[in-house]
C-alpha cells in the first residue's frame, strides 16, 4: 500500500531538477511514491528524469506530449496517484531530508482533511520563512473559519499547493483537482473551494519546503499573455463564492482579493510586452464591471487611497466585447 503520494510537475528545470530529484531521494521511504510530470520540456528536464525513474525509488515517470501548464500536470499527477495521502513540490523546488515522514507522522495524528505548513523563500542566497497566515497550530478547525477576516490576510491567501498535505477522500469528493489548463493563478480556486467545502484542516509550525524565487523560466517572471490566467482564475473564485451558502459573508473576501491582485498587476504594467499591458487593463475593467457591484463599491472604500483611485479609473474604462479572460 502506498501511503504517501507526491506529484512533482517539471518543465524546462534542466538546472535545478537535480536539486529536487536529490531531495526526494533523501525523503523516499518503501511506501512513499513520487510521480514526476514532464510537461512536455524542450531541454535536458525528459533525459533527467527518465534516468530517475530508475535511480529514484519509488518514482513513476509521465510524460505529456503537448504542453498544458502547472494546473494540468498536477491533474495528471493527481490521477495517477495511489496513495492514502498525496502533496505537491514544484520542479525547481526542494526539500529538507526526512521532511515528508514528519509532514505525514502531522496529518496522521491530527486526522484531519488537510495540513497547511510553513515554507522557507529562497531569493538567490537569501532565504526567508513564510509562514501560513493562521494563528493557532496544531489544532483542527472547520477551513471555512479561516476565510475571513476581509481585510487581512487569512489561509486562503496563502495558496502554495506543496505547503501541505491532503487526505485521499478530498480527491474522491472532487476537491484536490485544480481548473484545468490554467497557466498562473491555478491556486486560488483550488485553495478557495478547499476552504469552502473541505470539513477540517490544521496549520502546523514545520519546515521543510524550500521555494525557488526569481526563476527565470517561472511564469512569475514572464510578462507574456499567460499572465492574464489570473483573471480568470478570480473570476472562478468570485462566481463559485457567490453560490455558497455564505455568500453574503465571503464574497467581500472575495472581491477585495480580486481587486488587490488586479492592482499589483497594474502597478508592475512596465513588465508586461507593450499588446499584454494593453489587454491587462482592458480585462481588468471587464472584470471589475462583472464583479458584485455592491460589494465591488465597499472593497474600494476599505482599501487605500492609490489602489482604490486606480481601481475608480479602471472600472470607468469600456470593458472589451468579449469580456473574458483569454
Amino acid at each position: 500500500m502506498v501511503k504517501l503520494s507526491v506529484i512533482v510537475p517539471f518543465y524546462n528545470v534542466q538546472q535545478y531538477a537535480p536539486d529536487t530529484l536529490k531531495s526526494l531521494r533523501a525523503n523516499a521511504r518503501q511506501d512513499f511514491e513520487f510521480i514526476l510530470v514532464d510537461d512536455c520540456s524542450r531541454d535536458e528536464t525528459p533525459d533527467i528524469l527518465a534516468r530517475a525513474e530508475r535511480e529514484l525509488p519509488g518514482a513513476v515517470y509521465v510524460r505529456h506530449e503537448k504542453n498544458g501548464g502547472l494546473a494540468t500536470a498536477r491533474n495528471t499527477g493527481i490521477d495517477r496517484a495511489r496513495g492514502e495521502y498525496l502533496t505537491f513540490l514544484d520542479g525547481d523546488d526542494w526539500l529538507a531530508p526526512g521532511y515528508y515522514e514528519q509532514l505525514l507522522a502531522s496529518i496522521e495524528d491530527l486526522g484531519c482533511d488537510f495540513v497547511r505548513t510553513d515554507h522557507v523563500q529562497c531569493t538567490a542566497r537569501a532565504r526567508t520563512v513564510h509562514r501560513v497566515p493562521h494563528g493557532r497550530r496544531g489544532v483542527v478547525l472547520n477551513p471555512r473559519d479561516a476565510i475571513l477576516p476581509a481585510d487581512r490576510s487569512t489561509s486562503v491567501d496563502y495558496a502554495y499547493a506543496w505547503a501541505g498535505v491532503y487526505h485521499r477522500r478530498l480527491v474522491d469528493r472532487g476537491l484536490l483537482h485544480f481548473t484545468d489548463g490554467l497557466r498562473t493563478a491555478e491556486d486560488r480556486p483550488w485553495i478557495w473551494k478547499l476552504h469552502r467545502e473541505a470539513e477540517s484542516f490544521a496549520t502546523v509550525g514545520l519546515l521543510g519546503v524550500f521555494y525557488r524565487r526569481g526563476v527565470a523560466s517561472s511564469l512569475t517572471q514572464i510578462g507574456d499573455v499567460r499572465q492574464l490566467d489570473f483573471l480568470r482564475a478570480f473570476d472562478q473564485v468570485v462566481a463559485e463564492t457567490a453560490g455558497d451558502r455564505d455568500a453574503a459573508r465571503l464574497l467581500p473576501k472575495a472581491v477585495r482579493t480580486y481587486c488587490a491582485i488586479i492592482s499589483h498587476h497594474l502597478g508592475s504594467i512596465e513588465r508586461f510586452e507593450p499588446a499584454v499591458a494593453r489587454k491587462l487593463k482592458s480585462m481588468s475593467a471587464g472584470a471589475l464591471r462583472r464583479m458584485p457591484q455592491d460589494v465591488l463599491d465597499e472593497a474600494l472604500d476599505s482599501m487605500d487611497v492609490q489602489r482604490a483611485t486606480r481601481l475608480r479609473r479602471l472600472r470607468r474604462r469600456p470593458a472589451p466585447a468579449s469580456g473574458v479572460a483569454a
